[in-house]
């Protein structure tokens, strides 16, 4: 038990930083065009009255978190007004510990019930308005990347070297549990256990290939911003030195889907492209359709077919309420879990409906994405980092997770596509971070405490 390193939430701040889309961002049948991000600055003191702050935040994307036929509006409002609710629940938490622990309590006890009451307050607001999971979690995971930011500044340390024996007063076994049948325990088991043994430096990059992105000359309409930044794919390859597409797909319209792929595909190989995958944006409803789609591709375009490393969530958000066998679409590529990887029981779950990976996003929780980590990993499981267009300091978080955990390959990190003005302040710090130079991006800059920041030589000044 390592009590004396433990530490309390005694402030807690909260503000929301709006950002304009440089083009629009296709998210399932929505489109993206503005963002606000969440930003919070939680201040901890440990036993001994040492005292620190630490900062986190997280693009609040509606049409990511929230699918719905309701209005954009009222769905957006709701996730800022559930932030100012957790930014009270979160100054209020009483508890001693490590970051960790008090994110996974406050997820697991909290949170819920935090969510529940926001929905009941709104029983009458109209239809399609019940704030679902997923939207719950992204609104907290500011609090708890700020936590964990904290954590690792009042101790003086990078946050990620502390999910050790020395700093947790539990092992992994009081959070998760082995899938049925598994020669997996968890029992003295640390996080460290389960990141590399050295951090990243250096990451491969993944551009996204939005569903509206001009990727030929005679799709450009002449509406197009003269900003000095690629438009079109061939330019961003060449610019970029790209060596991975990730390419938004349907789901709906397979023809369009194949079509589109093999566009794509194209010019991606005869640019260098050595990889592709494949994001069918969880619309899919059986997995006939994402079977058909490979077998179609491994018999016309067996090169293109092989430059697939794996195929992201093509099935609805709830694996409960959609319990989809997918072993015939995992036998043919790697199949990973994104949106409905919501924690370590998702992923359990997947695992048994035949998904062989998971893609963690900051934007669930560090706490959520560290030990969901580490479940999939014990199990046998391949690891991604996927974006969620992070700007500012989301980024650094972002890319801190994909350097610390053995990914398939790199990280998606696309927000200098969508809106490479938002981080001009923080990447006067991280310049390497928040541009993509032959296909990589790189941490150099992120050292120091906490979660590497470096948050006062960033002299953004904060509105109200």
């Amino acid at each position: 038990m390592n009590h004396a390193r433990d530490v309390r939430i005694t402030r807690v701040r909260l503000w929301f930083l709006p950002v304009t889309t440089r083009v629009p961002l296709k998210f399932g049948t929505e489109t993206l065009t503005s963002v606000t991000c969440a930003r919070v600055q939680i201040r901890v003191v440990r036993r001994d009255g040492t005292t620190a702050e630490g900062w986190g935040e997280t693009p609040l994307s509606v049409q990511w978190v929230w699918p719905s036929a309701a209005p954009y509006g009222p769905r957006h409002a709701a996730l800022k007004l559930f932030c100012e609710v957790l930014a009270h629940a979160w100054s209020n938490h009483p508890d001693w510990g490590h970051a960790l622990e008090l994110g996974h309590d406050f997820t697991e006890q909290a949170l819920p019930r935090l969510r529940d009451d926001f929905n009941q307050s709104r029983l009458g607001a109209g239809p399609g308005t019940e704030l679902p999971w997923l939207a719950a979690l992204v609104c907290s995971s500011a609090f708890d990347l700020a936590l964990h930011d904290a954590y690792g500044q009042v101790h003086r340390v990078p946050t990620w070297s502390t999910y050790t024996r020395e700093y947790l007063n539990r092992d992994l076994a009081a959070y998760l549990e082995p899938a049925s049948g598994s020669k997996a325990s968890f029992h003295g088991r640390f996080p460290v256990e389960f990141q590399r043994p050295h951090r990243a430096e250096s990451l491969v990059a993944w551009h996204l290939v939005g569903g509206l992105d001009p990727i030929a000359p005679e799709e450009l309409t002449g509406n197009e911003p003269d900003d000095g930044v690629p438009v079109l794919l061939a330019d961003w390859i060449r610019t970029d030195g790209l060596r991975c597409l990730k390419v938004k797909l349907r789901g709906t319209d397979a023809e369009w889907d194949y079509r589109r792929f093999i566009q794509v595909g194209r010019i991606g190989e005869g640019l260098g492209v050595q990889w592709l995958t494949a994001d069918f944006n969880c619309t899919v409803q059986e997995p006939d359709y994402v079977v058909g789609f490979l077998d179609r591709l491994r018999d016309e375009e067996p090169r293109l077919y092989g430059m697939l490393l794996y195929v992201e969530q093509p099935f609805p958000y709830e694996l409960s309420q959609h319990p989809i066998d997918t072993h015939a679409v995992s036998a043919r590529k790697p199949l990973f879990l994104d949106e409905s990887a919501h924690d370590w029981r998702q992923v359990r779950l997947g695992r048994e409906l035949g998904w062989t990976g998971v893609a963690l996003k900051t934007c669930k929780t560090q706490t959520g994405a560290v030990l969901a980590a580490c479940w999939a990993q014990a199990h046998g499981m391949t690891l991604m980092v996927q974006d969620l267009t992070n700007p500012m300091l989301a980024q650094i978080s972002h890319c801190q997770l994909a350097a610390h955990i053995p990914t398939i390959m790199g990280v998606e990190t696309n927000s200098m596509q969508f809106y490479p003005a938002a981080s001009g302040i923080e990447a006067q710090i991280h310049p390497d971070l928040y541009r993509r130079r032959h296909g990589h991006i790189g941490l150099s800059s992120v050292t120091g405490s906490g979660l590497g920041y470096r948050i006062c030589e960033v002299k953004r000044a904060m509105p109200p």
